[in-house]
């Protein structure tokens, strides 16, 4: 069975530490750098993958995919204004207090890509905050039904 590689991971499962896949990597994640991070489902079906990205309040010119050889790379930033409005109500000695704050973050993952994948037709749609990335498999690579085996005699 083929299944999409983490690259650059959050906390590994408590699976993948059992089996002994991705531990070094929990050791180069900073719980700092986890905090713009949005979480990501990896599905496999029949015809292929899909990756899940939540990321409410973002837009989908915030977000870009790069397929480079066989990773690839989810990526997004933001930026974000916020201003405190002048409440004071002391006509001529009023005070003015005025404060404008920026906020930028940005975030990028990197999945391997296993070669069974049609790298050709990947699709992606962002609704709702939630970002989806449909990687289908090549026709040969698909899992192929059941089926009984007449025995000859």
């Amino acid at each position: 069975m083929n299944t999409l590689v983490r690259s650059n991971n959050s906390y590994p499962s408590l699976i993948e530490n059992f089996f002994g896949r991705d531990v070094n990597d929990f050791f180069n994640t900073s719980s700092s750098s986890l905090s713009n991070v949005p979480a990501v489902n990896v599905v496999e079906h029949q015809d292929g993958f899909r990756i899940e990205v939540a990321a409410p309040g973002l837009k989908k010119e915030d977000f870009k995919l790069n397929l480079n050889h066989n990773n690839l790379t989810i990526s997004g930033s933001q930026e974000t204004h916020k201003e405190e409005p002048d409440t004071s109500n002391q006509g001529a000695n009023r005070e003015r207090y005025t404060r404008r704050e920026f906020s930028y973050s940005s975030f990028q993952r990197t999945f391997t890509l296993p070669t069974s994948v049609d790298a050709d037709n990947i699709r992606a749609s962002y609704t709702d905050g939630l970002l989806k990335i449909e990687i289908p498999k090549r026709e040969e690579a698909k899992i192929k039904p059941s089926r009984q085996i007449e025995i000859g005699g």
